[in-house]
């Protein structure tokens, strides 16, 4: 798994970590991650202090697509791939796969935008959204737009998605994907999402899926391993608690939120849905999937959260072989 690297200068201490052998105990490993951001290692062997946590933290991540049935039969596409590949079954995906490749630009189905390159875990969202056709349905934070593709995906691109993002550079890549995919239903724009709070009742589906500290994504890019800090991860508490309460004003009664990071910190995941809940009538709803699990906070560096966070779902590295992961499935009474 490469980090990133451009050039041939002095390595920094996340490259160094990037570039240990996986025969390495994991002693090492835990040094290495330790050497890279101290202040990171002491954050998070509170949260998973685990052996197996370290180890696959450092082990690159499996290859994984979705097949886009907005333009192609989903066993047709299977069974030409499965010519030229190996693919897993992602068991909480029907459309997601697990592939043995990682040099997608050569795919013809690639470059159609017959397949999508998405993160099996990441996958889930929408999976559990309750989507259909004639929906009204906010993206409160797109881009890139694996997610919102496959929410046009389970909407047979009937109904509309208001696809939001902050950041023009960040729309251009979004706007790119759903063109490739074949979206039909998107409204691009360009706002802070917390602007979405004052259209009160009006979407049938919301999805936030927020910025975050990126930790699922070490697995993926050692960057992410030395760009965390503390600090950050604060700041973007207080935006997710922002987003997540503009989203649940915007969901009609009766509709499904899903709140999502890929970051493990309970600042950043059961923190939030915990503010939610003291702050609305939000009902909290278990997410029944076939994976395994960690059991979610109820109390983390002297903050107590609701019991019904038990209901959340948080996915450690080790559970499944993903990203680490965190879901929550709300309910607008």
């Amino acid at each position: 798994m490469g980090s990133g690297r451009i050039g041939k200068g002095k390595m920094t201490e996340a490259e160094k970590v990037a570039n240990i052998s996986e025969e390495l105990s994991v002693k090492e490993i835990r040094e290495a991650f330790k050497a890279a951001n101290p202040k990171f290692y002491e954050r998070y062997v509170q949260i998973d202090d685990s052996d197996e946590f370290f180890r696959f933290m450092h082990k690159p991540i499996r290859s994984s697509i979705r097949v886009n049935t907005l333009k192609a039969e989903l066993d047709e596409v299977v069974e030409r791939l499965s010519e030229e590949f190996v693919l897993e079954r992602v068991l909480w995906c029907e459309e997601g796969f697990f592939i043995n490749t990682e040099n997608f630009g050569s795919i013809p189905e690639h470059r159609l935008g017959i397949i999508f390159t998405q993160e099996s875990a990441s996958m889930i969202p929408p999976v559990v959204m309750e989507l259909a056709p004639k929906m009204k349905v906010l993206d409160i934070a797109a881009a890139p737009g694996a997610k919102t593709t496959q929410i046009a995906q389970y909407m047979r691109n009937e109904g509309c998605i208001i696809a939001n993002d902050v950041k023009m550079k960040r729309l251009n890549i979004l706007i790119s994907n759903l063109q490739r995919c074949g979206v039909l239903i998107a409204r691009v724009t360009m706002k802070d999402g917390r602007y979405f709070g004052r259209f009160e009742g009006k979407f049938d589906a919301v999805l936030v899926d927020v910025p975050c500290s990126n930790v699922g994504m070490i697995r993926k890019n050692f960057k992410y391993l030395k760009y965390w800090r503390a600090g950050e991860v604060k700041r973007l508490s207080k935006l997710q608690k922002g987003l997540i309460l503009a989203g649940f004003r915007a969901l009609k009664e009766g509709g499904v939120l899903v709140y999502s990071t890929c970051t493990l910190d309970p600042a950043e995941n059961e923190a939030v849905v915990d503010f939610l809940l003291r702050e609305t009538d939000a009902e909290i709803e278990d997410v029944r999937l076939p994976l395994r699990r960690h059991q979610p906070f109820l109390k983390f560096d002297g903050e107590e959260f609701s019991r019904e966070l038990r209901k959340c779902l948080r996915i450690h590295p080790q559970d499944n072989d993903t990203e680490g992961f965190f879901v929550a499935k709300i309910r607008k009474p």
